[in-house]
């Protein structure tokens, strides 16, 4: 007889990549941020009615607007709504992000599709859109 086996997602790891971007970023450390991200020419960043395709195009996305310092990079806050599974190997969070103490202060929700990598859980999908001022 075969017994169902209950298994259980685990999402700390990738609530783990979230905040260690979050420290990184409020550290003035855009590549420590940026390590959270699949490091591919695939990777999908989609904000400000822009899509961004691979992580050449996001980082420099992010330099050209907020710079590599903290004292231009501001702070940021994230919040994780919802962490959803999509199989053993990916998942999506639902979250709230606000950045301040910066001329591109802002606030708003992201969508992140994740997956698991040979290097850990990585960002494949983000889409991050602003709340209206």
């Amino acid at each position: 007889m075969l017994t169902a086996c209950a298994h259980t997602f685990d999402d700390q790891p990738i609530r783990a990549v979230i905040t260690a971007q979050q420290d990184a970023w409020n550290k003035g450390d855009l590549d420590g941020f940026m390590a959270g991200y699949d490091h591919s020419p695939d990777l999908v960043f989609t904000s400000g009615g822009h899509i961004r395709k691979g992580y050449d195009e996001t980082i420099a996305k992010y330099k050209a607007k907020y710079g590599t310092d903290k004292s231009t990079m501001g702070h940021l806050a994230f919040e994780i709504l919802q962490v959803q599974a999509l199989g053993a190997d990916g998942a999506i969070v639902l979250g709230r992000w606000q950045l301040t103490d910066t001329p591109n202060a802002g606030k708003g929700i992201f969508s992140l599709g994740f997956r698991r990598t040979p290097d850990g859980w990585r960002i494949v999908h983000d889409h991050t859109s602003s709340d209206a001022p």
